[in-house]
């Protein structure tokens, strides 16, 4: 069974944050994405932009707002966007921080992180430029997998994304993963090749130039170190609920590997459980 990411672009009215809206001054405020767990992302656009041109090279931003509740947390992602962007291109840290239960928040959520990064160049994955051309899309998912693969030095990485440390994340046994699943789980296939991967290496989170040649990555939040399949077993199953089927291995081509059916299985069922 495919597990479609509730994670997608909103649909109807979205309630601004005040927060944002106080953010923006004059700015065009465009809800953008919508995650699994609440929270929001909005581009900011100046007046007289165009927020419908997301390749637009001007000032630009883009603010994640997530109620503190969540558990998402985006200074963790600002650690790894900033140690990230030293090899490969991914978006500009401008500023982050947590509003205080103030009245700030649109919703009384209560205390909110927010995030504010520069727009880069480049259309999502997803966009519907891409989805028409859904062949072009997976090439350039799995030839920017292999760059930001390549480019990112695992060695000087502090962060973890492997086997026990994502397991940890999930609480005690019977909270979010149960004691046959955790048993599954620790067998685990030999690591075939430790790399910082992105950690959501989804469709969504690559961006493509109008060539339709990956550009960046965006949404580094669980961004580690971990079997370079962590992050390919995802990517391919990505396009099956993003392009349909018949494109996985496009993703396997493009980065220039061949697949493994045992590692892809493993890593599936670990993202599905975590």
């Amino acid at each position: 069974m495919i597990p479609h990411s509730p994670a997608a672009p909103p649909t109807g009215p979205v309630p601004v944050p005040r927060f944002v809206r106080r953010l923006a001054g004059r700015d065009r405020v465009t809800p953008v994405w919508r995650n699994e767990l609440g929270g929001l992302t909005f581009r900011l656009d100046p007046a007289g932009g165009h927020a419908s041109e997301p390749d637009d090279r001007g000032p630009a931003r883009f603010v994640k707002w997530s109620p503190v509740a969540t558990g998402l947390d985006l200074a963790a992602e600002a650690a790894r966007l900033r140690w990230a962007g030293r090899w490969t291109p991914v978006p500009q840290v401008l500023d982050h921080g947590t509003v205080d239960d103030d009245g700030d928040d649109s919703d009384g959520a209560g205390p909110a992180q927010y995030l504010v990064t520069a727009a880069l160049p480049g259309r999502s994955a997803v966009d519907p430029r891409w989805l028409a051309e859904p062949a072009t899309a997976v090439r350039a998912l799995g030839a920017g997998l292999r760059a930001l693969h390549d480019a990112l030095p695992v060695a000087a990485c502090p962060f973890d994304w492997g086997i026990h440390e994502r397991l940890a994340r999930t609480g005690p046994e019977g909270e979010k993963v149960t004691a046959a699943e955790r048993a599954a789980l620790a067998d685990a296939p030999e690591v075939d090749r430790l790399v910082v991967c992105h950690g959501d290496a989804c469709a969504p989170n690559t961006l493509l130039d109008d060539a339709g040649r990956w550009s960046a990555h965006v949404d580094l939040g669980r961004l580690g170190v971990a079997d370079r399949w962590a992050d390919l077993a995802v990517a391919a199953w990505s396009t099956e609920w993003n392009y349909g089927p018949g494109y996985e291995h496009l993703v396997y081509a493009a980065y220039g590997v061949e697949p493994d059916a045992e590692r892809i299985a493993y890593y599936r069922r670990l993202w599905a459980a975590t």
